[in-house]
């Protein structure tokens, strides 16, 4: 499972080109981009009908950057754009060649590598290079719609224009490629919404609705969809809203009214769809403000699904994210007769994006989003439809999932992981049992609350059960990590004290690795005891809050996440008598000291009121 950790340096990209239809062809651009060692291809989507193939590939900077030469350079000789005929906008053999940060490298360092790919392809290929977003040297540029416009067909007329010199290569139009569009960008997420319709005007009367830049504004309309009405133009002394049924005396007072009434700037709409309001606005159309910003969309028909589909790009997941989407789609939809079948991640989405939606249709549905971290995005997956008309396999779709540890203590079986305690052998050991007990007591402890939080038997407790199952996963999740990391902690520190000390530098590198397992064979039995404290303070609100029928469990929890606190204390304290700083030692010794009095506290308090809720229930 991919995870980027640690020190690596990580950059993702996402070359497009123009070939869908040849799998030929396309493995020999993937066998191009892979040839490079370090790679990691991610994802290879093609479309027949979009006549375009989305390549995800990862590695660090300087190997992704030679990846995405080699990918242009073959692209180049094997694709002849005069051929080329697809349903979705292009500008060259590969259309489009994102660089996205993803562990350890700025959007800067990426945009470099933008303008390092775009001199060598200028140079070396001798095809014209348009630079855009983050890379971008004008800021119309930035726009990649913008420097798409007129597409393949229109390049040749558009570099004879000054305005259009390409920013590296020559201003020449080559018939076979067209041009190339590198920069840099944050995660974008691809994704199309399907709808059980097959005409591509239905599907583009929500994407406009959708997108930022919206749609020429009308009143007057006769039914749901919007072309029905009177189109809107600017007059003298007579500025309308595209967006209600007002009408501005003045420009200032239009833009105030946008800003206030429905929450957008009129000048960027303005712009983003080419009007510039400083030139006079008499005789220009007036425009609707889409629903979402950074929302790209557009509708088309799909041959191979047999339906149209509204096809988007979020270009900041964190500002709009897909399911927000998905269900204004569903709305409009509904109010034009319409079904949203499923939808469609084109390529990979972030790890977050996925565990938003599942946490929020879980919500939605009446349930407690805070559940297993897999549960969360099997329900995002079906909420969402994302197995409608393409497989959806979360470990090769997701990028970014929490790490599991292929090896180690959580990847046995429960048998063979009490058997491995039992033999000769230092690891695993103590430590990995405690924060084994606590994590079965924080999963006690959400058990217990989410299976009352829906139906508490006192109204007033669920929002505090909620917030006790969310805590008992947080706990828990850190917990089963440490079941590994505990053993893989006190490994190394053997390691290191196994190692030659002949001379000097073997005795540097020796003490400085002791000292690095050291430090983590006192901080993760620490993060232990933590962890099983949060676990221990869920496990008393179930107990305070549950369900009586479930009191037992919450009390099994609370008795099962102490023997996490005092065991992670016990292997903290042992460790810390090896720490040669008597200051540091004292500190850390007298925290722990601490917590342990803080947890008997806790324990003494809750197991009276569970004893007392048990006797309650037996008379």
């Amino acid at each position: 499972m991919l995870r980027a950790t640690g020190v690596q340096r990580l950059v993702e990209c996402v070359p497009n080109f123009s070939e869908g239809r040849d799998s030929a062809k396309i493995r020999l651009i993937t066998e191009a981009i892979e040839s490079v060692g370090g790679i990691q291809l991610l994802g290879v989507d093609s479309g027949a009908d979009a006549n375009r193939t989305v390549v995800t590939f990862l590695g660090e900077p300087e190997q992704v950057l030679e990846a995405a030469f080699r990918g242009v350079m073959r692209a180049a000789e094997i694709i002849d754009m005069r051929d080329q005929i697809g349903s979705h906008p292009r500008l060259g053999a590969c259309d489009v060649c994102p660089f996205v940060p993803i562990e350890g490298v700025t959007l800067e360092e990426c945009a470099e590598l933008a303008r390092r790919l775009g001199r060598r392809v200028g140079a070396d290929l001798g095809i014209p290079v348009y630079l855009y977003e983050e890379a971008a040297t004008r800021p119309e540029r930035r726009n990649l719609a913008f420097i798409r416009r007129g597409e393949y067909e229109g390049l040749a007329a558009k570099l004879l224009l000054p305005e259009w010199a390409p920013d590296f290569g020559p201003a020449t139009f080559v018939p076979s490629f067209g041009a190339l569009t590198t920069g840099a960008r944050e995660f974008l997420i691809a994704y199309n919404i399907n709808l059980d319709s097959r005409d591509k005007a239905q599907a583009a009367d929500i994407a406009f609705e959708l997108r930022e830049r919206g749609r020429v504004a009308r009143r007057g309309q006769k039914t749901a969809f919007y072309l029905s009405g009177q189109e809107l133009v600017y007059g003298p002394g007579c500025l309308p809203c595209g967006n209600c049924d007002f009408d501005a005396p003045s420009l200032e007072a239009l833009e105030d009214h946008c800003r206030e009434t429905h929450g957008y700037e009129l000048r960027e709409l303005l712009l983003l769809n080419d009007i510039d309001p400083s030139l006079g606005l008499a005789g220009q159309k007036v425009y609707r403000a889409g629903l979402f910003r950074e929302c790209r969309a557009i509708g088309w028909y799909v041959e191979a699904y047999g339906r149209a589909q509204i096809s988007i790009n979020l270009t900041r997941p964190l500002v709009t994210p897909p399911h927000r989407v998905l269900e204004a789609a569903r709305a409009l939809a509904g109010q034009r007769g319409l079904k949203v079948t499923g939808s469609e991640i084109v390529g990979l989405m972030p790890f977050h994006a996925l565990f938003e939606a599942g946490q929020f249709y879980l919500s939605r549905d009446g349930r407690s989003p805070h559940v297993p971290v897999r549960d969360v995005l099997e329900y995002a997956v079906k909420a969402m439809g994302l197995r409608d008309v393409t497989p959806f396999d979360v470990d090769k779709k997701v990028l970014g999932l929490p790490r599991v540890f292929e090896e180690g203590p959580t990847a046995m079986k429960v048998a063979d992981f009490v058997t491995e305690l039992s033999r000769h052998n230092p690891t695993p050991g103590g430590g990995a049992a405690a924060a084994l007990a606590g994590a079965q007591g924080a999963a006690l402890a959400a058990m217990v609350a989410n299976l009352t939080q829906s139906k508490p038997h006192a109204p007033e407790y669920s929002e505090a059960l909620l917030k006790a199952a969310e805590k008992a996963h947080g706990a828990m999740d850190t917990l089963l990590h440490a079941v590994d990391e505990d053993t893989e902690a006190y490994r190394s520190y053997l390691k290191a004290k196994r190692m030659p000390k002949e001379t000097p530098d073997q005795r540097g590198l020796r003490d400085s690795l002791i000292a690095q397992g050291l430090q983590a064979a006192i901080d993760v039995p620490l993060r232990t005891a933590r962890a099983s404290f949060e676990a221990m303070e869920s496990a008393a609100t179930a107990i305070h809050c549950g369900h009586p029928a479930a009191i037992t469990d919450a009390l099994v929890g609370l008795q099962m996440a102490y023997g996490g606190v005092r065991g992670g204390l016990w292997n903290a304290l042992t460790n810390l008598r090896e720490v040669p700083d008597l200051t540091a030692r004292e500190e850390s010794t007298r925290h722990c000291r601490e917590m342990l009095e803080r947890a008997k506290v806790l324990l003494e308090v809750a197991l009276a009121e569970g004893h007392q809720r048990l006797d309650e229930q037996l008379g």
